[in-house]
């Protein structure tokens, strides 16, 4: 299992939860069992997401491995300047 912590809005989905766990070994499986556990988050993690693992910052990173215990923040993506 994976712990995800939820970055600000996307807790609206999980019912204020602020940290959730799936499993997932890869950045894929993750969002996947994410979308599958809580159906609510599926169009946001649609409309793009980034995954931060270990304070680096991923976004359409499918193969990124997951290590058991790795910090996990699922966040909406974010366009920079």
């Amino acid at each position: 299992m994976v712990k995800v912590k939820l970055w600000g809005t996307l807790r609206q989905w999980t019912d204020g939860q602020q940290e959730v766990e799936v499993e997932g070994r890869t950045f894929k499986q993750v969002l996947d069992n994410l979308a599958a556990t809580y159906p609510g988050l599926a169009p946001q993690i649609k409309r793009g997401v980034s995954l931060a693992v270990d304070g680096v910052i991923y976004r359409d990173a499918w193969l990124q491995p997951i290590a058991p215990g790795a910090e996990v923040v699922l966040m909406p993506f974010m366009k920079g300047g």
